[in-house]
C-alpha cells in the first residue's frame, strides 16, 4: 500500500509538470538569463488569526496566532554554467488563554547546486541542501519533554546528477550517486536514537538514489504556486522504502497589501520512529508514520 501511494504521486507530480510544460511555449520559455546577474525570485509575509470570545455558550478559548514566512530562488547564469539556490523559512506561534504559547510552524531548509550545460536544458549537476528547524519542538500538551530542537534533527543531501531545467517554472533532477546525511546534535535525542541514529550516535548516513522536482509558477490572475518534492532511497537493506519531503505553497493575492496562503508538507522517513511522552513521562516508541501539516492563513504578503 506504502508504494502504491508513492508511485501515485510520482505519476500526479510528472503528469502535472508535463501538463504545464505543454501550455508553455519552448522558445520563449528557455532559461534566457542574462550572463553574470543574480535572478531572485520569491515570496515573503506574515499571517496572523484571532479569535476572541465572551461568554460564548458553546465553549472555546482566546486565541491569537502568526506566523512569518520567506520561499524562493536566487539564480545566476554565467556561459554555460549555472549556479541556482532555494530557500525556504518560516516560524509560527499560537497562544491560547489556557494552553499558553505553543509553536505551530518551524522550518529552515536551503539548497545549492552548480550545473554545466551545453544546451541550457540538460545539466550535469552537483547539488547539496540542508534542513532543519529554528527552536525546541515538543509533543503538546507537554512542555516538559522536548522531542526536537535545531539541528536535531538535521539532513543534508549532498549528490551528483543530471538536471532536466527546459524552461523557468520548473526542473526535475536525477541521481544515482547520493549520500543523505542525519544529524543529531543532542545528548538527550541522540541518546535515545531519535530520528534513525543509533543510540548514543550523533550522525548517520546513507547512500542511495535521490529524485527531486521543483515548480513555481502562476495558477491563475493573483493566484500563483510553489512546491518541491524530494524522494530518497539507501543502498541497503531498505531499497525501495522511499524517503519523501514535499512541500507545496499557494498564494492568493487578495490587493496590493493582502493575501490568503495554503502551504501544507508530507514527509515519509523508513528511520523516522514516532517517540512520545506519556503522562508519567516514560517514553514510547511507534513505527514510522506518514507525517502532514496544513497552514492556511491570511496577512501580509510581498512577490519579488
Amino acid at each position: 500500500m506504502k508504494r502504491l501511494l508513492i508511485a501515485l504521486i510520482l505519476a500526479a507530480s510528472t503528469s502535472a509538470l508535463y501538463a504545464q510544460a505543454q501550455t508553455e511555449d519552448a522558445d520563449e520559455n528557455k532559461d534566457k538569463m542574462e550572463n553574470n546577474k543574480w535572478y531572485l525570485k520569491g515570496i515573503s509575509g506574515l499571517n496572523f488569526s484571532q479569535t476572541s470570545l465572551s461568554n460564548w455558550a458553546a465553549g472555546g478559548d482566546n486565541a491569537f496566532g502568526g506566523n512569518l514566512y520567506l520561499n524562493g530562488s536566487l539564480n545566476r547564469k554565467s556561459g554555460n554554467w549555472l549556479f541556482a539556490n532555494t530557500f525556504a523559512f518560516e516560524y509560527g506561534l499560537n497562544n491560547t488563554a489556557s494552553a499558553g504559547t505553543q509553536k505551530t510552524v518551524d522550518r529552515l531548509e536551503f539548497s545549492s547546486q552548480l550545473g554545466y550545460s551545453t544546451d541550457h536544458i540538460w545539466y550535469y549537476t552537483v547539488m547539496g541542501d540542508f534542513r532543519s528547524q529554528f527552536a525546541k519542538g515538543f509533543n503538546y500538551p507537554d512542555k516538559t519533554n522536548y522531542i526536537s530542537k535545531f539541528m536535531a534533527p538535521a539532513y543534508s543531501n549532498i549528490s551528483v546528477g543530471l538536471e532536466y531545467r527546459p524552461n523557468k517554472i520548473y526542473s526535475v533532477y536525477m541521481s544515482p550517486i547520493a549520500t543523505k546525511l542525519t544529524f543529531v546534535e543532542d545528548d538527550f535525542l541522540s541518546g535515545i536514537g531519535a530520528f534513525g541514529v543509533d543510540p548514543g550516535d550523533r550522525f548517520m548516513a546513507e547512500m542511495g538514489a535521490f529524485f527531486k522536482i521543483r515548480a513555481q509558477r502562476p495558477l491563475m490572475e493573483n493566484v500563483s504556486a510553489i512546491t518541491a518534492a524530494d524522494f530518497f532511497t539507501a543502498y541497503d537493506s531498505s531499497f525501495g522504502n522511499i524517503d519523501i519531503n514535499w512541500d507545496l505553497m499557494i498564494n492568493m493575492k487578495i490587493n496590493k497589501y493582502l493575501s490568503a496562503t495554503i502551504s501544507t508538507s508530507l514527509k515519509y522517513d523508513d528511520d523516522v520512529k514516532i517517540k512520545s511522552f506519556d503522562e508519567q513521562g516514560q517514553l514510547s516508541t511507534r513505527g514510522p508514520r506518514v507525517q502532514f501539516k496544513e497552514v492556511i492563513g491570511v496577512g501580509l504578503a510581498y512577490n519579488f
